[in-house]
């Protein structure tokens, strides 16, 4: 048994030494044999829990999975401690430092005026931090492992900042309509393979980039936008499937159609 007093009350330290006797000789075997590549999986788990207990507006739940998610953390600065890397203090120490170097209108004698100027100076500080000379290397920046609608919309975003824009939503919902046509052309040439280039899966990459271009411009997060469409099929299909005179692989097209016109008038 490792030596450790249980207590009724944890505090921040004694999560950082619990992670410790959990790792040390003696510990729990799992968690002895993670890595940070072992452990990517489950941070990223962590995250969309946070994020569906805040949608939930369940406070409880937030508390709960916002300790998973900083279980996570200590995981991480605990693996790289024992292989001499960085410490948790170095975590800490890494963002106190950033949010005050950011924040010179708080921290400094700096002042702006509005949230878009703050904004804007947090940008051109974050640049500067990252040795970032120019657009181009800020929309390189974006990561590669977010969610590819986020991605396309923050890379537009950062283009948009630089002065590369559609002067007005009409043209980029032209745009849209375009890369529409361009994908209706590819599906329709059966001489076409789907990944050649301007094939379809180029096509559709097209169409939701510039649907994710669209989203940015009228101020739209694209991933709720499409996790919103998710949930009004999901409704309207069960409509369909409930209402249906027999089994849907046995219904006509016309049937269905009629179907799921009746499940947009029902408000499903």
């Amino acid at each position: 048994m490792v030596d450790f007093q249980s207590k009724p009350h944890y505090g921040y330290e004694d999560l950082l030494r619990i992670m410790e006797l959990l790792r040390a000789p003696g510990g729990c075997p799992w968690d002895r044999e993670q890595t940070h590549e072992s452990l990517r999986r489950n941070f990223l788990e962590e995250s969309c829990e946070v994020v569906e207990a805040i949608d939930r507006g369940d406070r409880a739940a937030l508390c709960e999975e916002l300790g998973d998610a900083l279980l996570q953390v200590v995981f991480h600065a605990q693996l790289e401690k024992e292989q001499g890397g960085f410490t948790m203090d170095d975590v800490v120490d890494g963002i106190c430092k950033k949010l005050v170097y950011r924040h010179p209108h708080v921290f400094g004698s700096a002042e702006v005026s509005s949230t878009a100027e703050e904004l804007d100076r947090w940008e051109a500080l974050k640049r500067r931090e990252k040795g970032q000379h120019s657009a181009a290397d800020a929309v390189d920046a974006v990561a590669k492992t977010l969610p590819a609608l986020w991605r396309a919309e923050k890379m537009q975003s950062k283009a948009a900042k630089a002065g590369f824009d559609w002067p007005d939503g009409s043209a980029v919902l032209d745009k849209l309509d375009e890369e529409a046509g361009e994908l209706r052309r590819a599906a329709q040439d059966p001489s076409l393979p789907i990944d050649a280039p301007h094939g379809v899966k180029e096509e559709v990459g097209d169409v939701l980039f510039i649907a994710a271009k669209t989203a940015q411009r009228f101020g739209v997060d694209p991933e709720e936008a499409l996790h919103a469409g998710c949930e009004k099929f999901a409704r309207r299909f069960r409509y369909v499937e409930e209402h249906a005179a027999a089994p849907l692989d046995e219904l006509s097209a016309q049937d269905k159609l009629a179907l799921w016109k009746q499940a947009k008038q029902a408000g499903s």
